[in-house]
């Protein structure tokens, strides 16, 4: 038994990786990231992308030496299904809010409703919502606006890749959101329903995908916390070179391993360009890397491999 807790103890002090979590509508990010601090007995672990408390989905929780991956995969393009509702806006561009204005009727045909939504494709300006984490000098947005203050943000260039109707069913319609990291839904329902004439706001939320990882990649909640009891929460857990699976590889030999562990470069290919992760011949992501143009060599900018 001693030499059991002495295992799941080493076990802890060097896991490092990738739960992917399809987050129930209820809990907020931060709630998940708590119960996978408790259920894990690691204390670094955090979410890249925050899902509202009335989204369900993708969330992606990195784990041990992991974390500090977090700016890049945080920027990982994402995937959504939105549930819009036509007829009516609210001061929060959801379901929650109050409403701030209402159409005598919705008298548009899915045919119109997809010619005014692919308009909002492709790069485009767009201004969170006032109730939102962004901060205006040191406050967050959504502080300021509980309290009746006027909250005036900036807008801020996003992609949208590409949006498709999946269901017309007025006054909702439920559409595919594929769109850049910092795009805000409930934006884009708001500003779709001032671009239609009949105001809207969004009802559902549901990401499918963040990065590379989908719902099929995502343990859901309950069984996740059931292995935590059980103890063989492990097996859900995916290697960190996974989570930035899109970016190039480069596989290192036992001696390149040893030189960049130590922040020494190591020579690049011609054609080798910009980022990679740089993973041992175990698949143990050693260090991101980038390349130095002048000389031709891979740099470290940060090293994860200690043993």
């Amino acid at each position: 038994m001693e030499k059991d807790e002495s295992r799941n103890e080493d076990i802890k002090n060097v896991v490092s990786g990738v739960l992917v979590v399809d987050k129930p509508i209820g809990l907020t990010s931060h709630d998940v990231v708590q119960i996978i601090r408790r259920g894990t007995g690691i204390r670094r672990a955090g979410h890249t992308g925050t899902l509202d408390p009335r989204a369900s989905g993708v969330l992606v929780i990195l784990i041990g030496p992991a974390v500090r991956l977090s700016e890049y995969v945080s920027a990982s393009d994402k995937r959504y299904q939105a549930t819009i509702q036509l007829g009516s806006s609210t001061d929060t561009f959801d379901s929650e809010g109050r409403v701030t204005e209402t159409a005598s009727e919705v008298n548009i045909s899915e045919e119109q409703f997809n010619d005014i939504l692919q308009q909002f494709v492709g790069e485009i300006e767009q201004v969170p919502p006032p109730y939102s984490a962004v901060k205006v000098k040191g406050r967050k947005a959504y502080e300021m606006a509980r309290e009746g203050e006027e909250v005036d943000l900036e807008p801020r260039m996003i992609n949208v890749y590409s949006l498709e109707v999946l269901e017309w069913d007025p006054p909702e319609a439920v559409i595919d959101v594929y769109c850049s990291s910092g795009t805000y839904v409930r934006s884009l329902a708001n500003d779709l329903g001032a671009a239609l004439g009949t105001g809207a706001h969004l009802v559902g939320l549901r990401r499918t995908k963040s990065g590379r990882f989908t719902l099929r990649d995502a343990v859901p909640m309950r069984r996740l916390q059931e292995a935590f009891v059980a103890g063989n929460w492990y097996r859900y857990l995916i290697p960190a070179a996974e989570a930035l699976a899109d970016w190039r590889m480069v596989e290192l030999d036992a001696d390149q391993v040893e030189l960049i562990r130590h922040g020494h470069r190591i020579p690049a290919e011609p054609d080798q360009k910009g980022w990679a992760r740089g993973v041992s011949q175990q698949g143990d992501l050693v260090a991101l890397l980038e390349v130095d143009e002048e000389t031709s060599e891979w740099q470290p900018r940060k090293v994860f491999f200690q043993s």
